[in-house]
């Protein structure tokens, strides 16, 4: 196969792992999973996401990464070299990663901006009122920044698979776990005493995260957080949008798959739930349960600095560490997504991937700005099917979570599971003779289950149940 002759490879499998939970590990996982795991019953919502991770999560993830392995395609050319028919649901998979990327550009250009911040000592200006809303707002900074974090993001991917990619994962994500440790454990030796006199502790906090709150549980609350965890694995694992099929199609044939998979889904819950240690406790102990309200930009980039700000001089330290960490979590996101595009760019026409980079990085640049503009010239309020009152910003990732993602994911399932059968994958799995332990589990989740959860994730989504 020449294409495969030709197409690069991860040098060992400790880059591949690396570089696929560095993509896992991003924003998401930071100012999502707490968001989540506090308002639906902490315990509760572990358990549940543990499982969905271990069954609905570790089918997905192994589908896309033995599929791009046994094509050696980018999304883009690898459904349609295992179905001709099927060469839709690829375009839909490279259609994800180009709607998410500019505005997750726009995200990294965020935290590159507090992160600045805080390291030159500005900490106590980001925790006052208004100062996110002012600089979101603003004319000209946030696009110098959303344009600094894509030009970062484009270096390491034109450095190519092993000295852009592997490289800096093998340096970001250590460092970037070591710092979520460090935070982690600084964070549980917190209290604080309020103008009531109520003393909050960070292992009180911990409780919050960890044990389930049973009161009031009833089947329909079970089946919101059952739907709220398998929305959050899409963020955590980084399925259905191509990434881990590109990502794959870089892994040796000589590579134990198996093996590989469930380091992946390791590395992924463990900093999950190390995000969840670093928020929540630092959270409850210095504005209470009613702090932990709030999710995505408004806890990352509001609640957080004030937390920040209350710890005295500890609070700007930390704060230009937590920040310098969100900063290595969304680069290697925004790294694999852009190369989920490069790579079907290259596939596809057979540019260079220097070219591929140039086509992307204007287009993104373009959505990006008007991203930006969508909160000062071009601000307007549209209301979508989820209850958000939605900017462009939210419009995108309303599209591509809540609608694309979901179809390429049951589009995938339905192809392994039906039309090719799950011998396609499970036979890449154990090409060298590796154990599959999980063939049943996977075979039953493919075929049947996974299916059957995501129609219904989608159909919450659009807004029909």
């Amino acid at each position: 196969m020449k294409n495969e002759n030709r197409r690069s490879s991860f040098r060992g499998s400790i880059g591949f792992v690396l570089a696929a939970a560095g993509s896992a590990v991003g924003l998401g996982n930071i100012w999502r999973f707490p968001y989540l795991a506090a308002k639906d019953g902490g315990g509760l919502f572990l358990v549940i996401y543990l499982a969905l991770v271990l069954t609905f999560g570790f089918a997905l993830l192994t589908t896309e990464i033995a599929i791009g392995r046994k094509t050696k395609l980018s999304p883009l050319m690898a459904y349609r070299r295992l179905h001709p028919r099927w060469k839709p649901l690829g375009k839909l998979a490279c259609l994800v990663p180009m709607i998410i990327l500019p505005y997750y550009f726009v995200v990294g250009g965020w935290v590159m901006k507090y992160m600045v911040t805080f390291i030159f000592g500005g900490g106590i200006d980001a925790s006052g009122d208004g100062y996110f809303s002012g600089f979101i707002t603003g004319d000209i900074e946030p696009i110098i920044y959303t344009a600094v974090f894509l030009l970062i993001t484009s270096c390491i991917v034109y450095l190519g698979v092993n000295k852009g990619i592997e490289l800096s994962s093998k340096i970001l994500m250590p460092l970037m776990i070591l710092l979520v440790i460090g935070i982690s454990l600084y964070s549980l030796t917190l209290h604080y005493t309020d103008e009531t006199g109520v003393t909050r502790t960070g292992m009180e906090g911990l409780k919050v995260l960890v044990v389930p709150d049973l009161e009031g549980v009833t089947f329909q609350k079970i089946l919101i957080t059952l739907m709220d965890a398998m929305g959050q694995l899409f963020y955590s694992l980084s399925v259905a949008m191509g990434i881990m099929i590109s990502y794959g199609s870089y892994v040796s044939s000589d590579d134990n798959l198996v093996r590989d998979i469930n380091k992946i889904e390791v590395f992924d819950t463990a900093v999950a739930f190390l995000a969840g240690v670093m928020i929540i406790p630092a959270v409850f102990v210095f504005m209470g349960r009613e702090g932990m309200s709030a999710s995505g930009p408004g806890l990352m980039f509001i609640s957080i600095p004030k937390v920040f700000a209350s710890m005295g001089a500890a609070g700007a330290w930390i704060g230009a560490i937590f920040f310098v960490m969100a900063f290595f979590a969304a680069l290697t996101s925004a790294v694999s997504m852009l190369e989920a595009i490069v790579s079907s760019f290259i596939d596809r026409f057979k540019i260079s991937r220097r070219r591929s980079i140039v086509y992307e990085g204007i287009l993104s640049l373009v959505l990006a700005v008007l991203v930006c503009l969508g909160y000062n010239a071009l601000y307007f309020e549209l209301p979508l099917p989820n209850g958000v009152s939605a900017q462009i910003l939210d419009v995108m990732d309303y599209v591509s979570n809540n609608i694309l993602m979901p179809l390429v994911a049951i589009g995938t399932c339905i192809l392994v599971g039906w039309v090719l059968k799950p011998d396609v994958i499970t036979d890449e799995l154990t090409r060298n003779g590796e154990t599959f332990s999980r063939r049943g589990l996977y075979v039953v989740m493919v075929r049947f289950v996974a299916p059957a959860m995501l129609l219904v994730l989608l159909m919450k989504s659009v807004g029909v149940i």
